[in-house]
C-alpha cells in the first residue's frame, strides 16, 4: 500500500453553496481509509467520485492531461478548488503516478506520437507501435499494459469507456496482476460490473451518506445486471 487515508476537511471550505462543496457527500463525509491496493469508487453521474479522484490526484503531484478546452455559458470558480480541502498520508513516501480518463487519452496519445517523430524510441513504451494507428481498444490496452507494470499509484476514471467487454476483462486482469505483485495501488471510478468484481478489492459507494464501503453483490451494478440477465424478458413487458 502506498496511499493509507484520504481526508476532507470541511473547513477549508471556501463557499458551501456552490459546486462540488455543496454535494451532501462532501458535507458529511470526512475520511476514506484504504486498506486495499484495489479500490473502486462506485456512484451515479454527479455523485463526486470523479472530482474527489481528481483531488486526490492533485494532492498526489499527479499530472493530468487536459483535454482541449471549450467554451462555456458560465464558469464556477470554485470548481477546480476542491483539492485545496483534501489531504492524503502515504505509507511509506510518496510513489509517482498517472491518471487516466478516455476523455483525456486522445490529447495524450498526439502529444506522444509529436514526441516520436522526434525519437521513435518513445515508442518502444507502447510495444513498438504508434498509438493513433491503433484502434481505440488496442490503443487502450497497449496503453494500460505498458503503464500498470510500473511501481506507482495509478488513478482512472471510468476505463470501461469504450472497452467492450472482453477488453474490460483484460484490463481487469492486468490491474488484479499489478496489485497483486504488491508495488501498483489502484484508484478507480467505475460503472463497470466487470472491473468492480476485482478480486480482494473494496468498493466505496457515493450514493450513501457518507461514503461507506459496500460488497460487490451489493451493489445495484450487480443486482440489476444480474436480474436483467436472469429475467430480461419483463423488462420489455408493458407496464
Amino acid at each position: 500500500m502506498h496511499l493509507k487515508t484520504v481526508k476532507i476537511d470541511t473547513a477549508k471550505y471556501p463557499v458551501r453553496d456552490r459546486y462540488p462543496f455543496d454535494l451532501p457527500i462532501f458535507q458529511t463525509s470526512s475520511r476514506i481509509e484504504l486498506d486495499s491496493p484495489m479500490t473502486f469508487f462506485l456512484g451515479e453521474n454527479g455523485a463526486g467520485k470523479s472530482t474527489l479522484l481528481k483531488a486526490i490526484c492533485h494532492r498526489c503531484g499527479i499530472h493530468i492531461w487536459k483535454y482541449s478546452e471549450r467554451s462555456r455559458f458560465e464558469l464556477n470558480p470554485y470548481e477546480e478548488r476542491f483539492y485545496q480541502a483534501v489531504y492524503v498520508e502515504w505509507s511509506n513516501g510518496t510513489v509517482p503516478g498517472s491518471f487516466f480518463s478516455s476523455q483525456t487519452f486522445q490529447d495524450f496519445v498526439q502529444i506522444v506520437d509529436e514526441w516520436a517523430s522526434s525519437d521513435s524510441r518513445v515508442l518502444e513504451y507502447f510495444g513498438g507501435k504508434s498509438l493513433m494507428t491503433q484502434s481505440h481498444g488496442q490503443s487502450l490496452m497497449s496503453y494500460f499494459s505498458s503503464r500498470y507494470t510500473r511501481k506507482g499509484i495509478y488513478l482512472m476514471d471510468e476505463p470501461e469507456t469504450s472497452l467492450s467487454p472482453k477488453s474490460q476483462l483484460a484490463l481487469l486482469r492486468v490491474i488484479h496482476s499489478m496489485s497483486q505483485a504488491g508495488h501498483a495501488q489502484f484508484i478507480i471510478a467505475t460503472h463497470s460490473p466487470i472491473l468492480l468484481s476485482c478480486p480482494d478489492s473494496d468498493i466505496f459507494c457515493f450514493d450513501t451518506l457518507p461514503i461507506r464501503k459496500i460488497a460487490y453483490e451489493a451493489t445495484d451494478h450487480f443486482r440489476i445486471y444480474k436480474d436483467f440477465m436472469v429475467n430480461q424478458e419483463r423488462y420489455f413487458q408493458d407496464k
